[in-house]
């Protein structure tokens, strides 16, 4: 008897009411359970999402800055190690993206999550012809609205609670703002801040599909990141995830929300001489973005892989306070989803 079924068989009535709530958004992943594996570059790569496969969730791999062949190895490397579905989630500014996408259609993948801005319709309907399913980050309920009539089949609201890459708006205020007024009509996943079951069910209750988990997931046991960056996870409390600086407003730079380090201090420096770059039309505004995300990717390896925890990148939300130990995927699952049941 797996984990999930000892859950819905000592939690009968709960786990109806669980499976009720999570209905959309199991039919549209395929998955057993509601929760996508949020994509981390240099940690969601094929082991880490086949763990969150077989646990039950859905991964993503994270494409990050790979180019279209490592893409592909990863695909097939996730295939090998699970039967399970699992998406690939796409940066939309990455030079190459058209050549990626070509690489999904080929592999046959089942689902893309677009990430890094709003995708064109003609992009998703050139997917959907396979059918692949595609997902998005929608951070207004405006641009909510445009992503259904492109065509997606599910969204992702994400709060500035987030690691990584995020918007201004909190996951709270996000969620009253589009779940009212759209979850009847798609799939909306939560994601942001979520460290706990009860919060799962909140957002359960306000009409979500289901839940994206990244920071709580990091220090699995099956997760390839580096001990030092494992050690700073635990070490770390909520108010040490802290977001990057813009220094000039007409300079777009996406906020990253990482753990405070001299690598942290390093980015205003980087972006001051990129500014200036800019402004001397050396660089033009894409190009700007691109080198801060080559930055990013190169800083978050550093930590992830080599354990320089000191000048890499730290990338964690705020949920980082509740990560206190190194546990094996499914036990994590099944504390969140007790917890859960015990709200519902």
């Amino acid at each position: 008897m797996t984990y999930i079924e000892t859950l819905a068989n000592r939690y009968p009535h709960p786990w109806k009411k669980l499976e009720e709530h999570c209905r959309q958004g199991t039919h549209v992943l395929g998955s057993r359970l509601s929760i996508l594996g949020g994509a981390m570059t240099w940690v969601s790569e094929a082991q880490f999402v086949a763990t969150v496969a077989d646990a039950g969730g859905f991964g993503v791999l994270a494409c990050g800055a790979m180019p279209p062949e490592k893409l592909r190895e990863e695909i097939q490397a996730t295939r090998l190690r699970t039967p399970r579905p699992f998406g690939v989630n796409l940066i939309l500014l990455h030079p190459q993206l058209d050549a990626l996408l070509e690489v999904c259609l080929q592999e046959e993948v089942s689902h893309v999550v677009f990430a890094g801005g709003i995708p064109l319709q003609s992009t998703i309907a050139h997917l959907k012809k396979k059918p692949i399913r595609v997902i998005a980050f929608a951070p207004s309920l405006g641009l909510a609205k445009k992503l259904m009539r492109s065509g997606v089949d599910a969204l992702i609201i994400e709060g500035s609670e987030a690691g990584g890459h995020v918007g201004l708006v909190s996951t709270s205020v996000l969620a009253q703002e589009i779940l009212p007024a759209i979850s009847s009509q798609i799939p909306v996943f939560v994601a942001g801040g979520i460290g706990r079951g009860e919060m799962v069910a909140q957002y359960l209750r306000m009409g979500a599909a289901g839940v994206q988990l990244g920071t709580l997931l990091v220090c699995a046991e099956e997760s390839n990141v580096h001990p030092r960056f494992k050690e700073a996870f635990i070490k770390a409390q909520a108010r040490e995830a802290v977001l990057s600086p813009q220094l000039d407003p007409r300079f777009p730079v996406i906020p990253v929300r990482a753990l405070a380090n001299e690598g942290m201090k390093t980015f205003a420096n980087k972006q001051r001489e990129i500014i200036q770059k800019v402004d001397q039309g050396s660089l033009s505004l894409k190009e700007g973005q691109m080198e801060i995300e080559h930055f990013w990717a190169g800083a978050l390896r550093r930590a992830v892989r080599e354990g320089d925890v000191e000048h890499g990148s730290l990338m964690a939300g705020q949920s980082v306070g509740l990560v206190t130990s190194i546990r094996p995927m499914r036990d994590i699952f099944g504390t969140l989803l007790e917890e859960t049941l015990g709200a519902l």
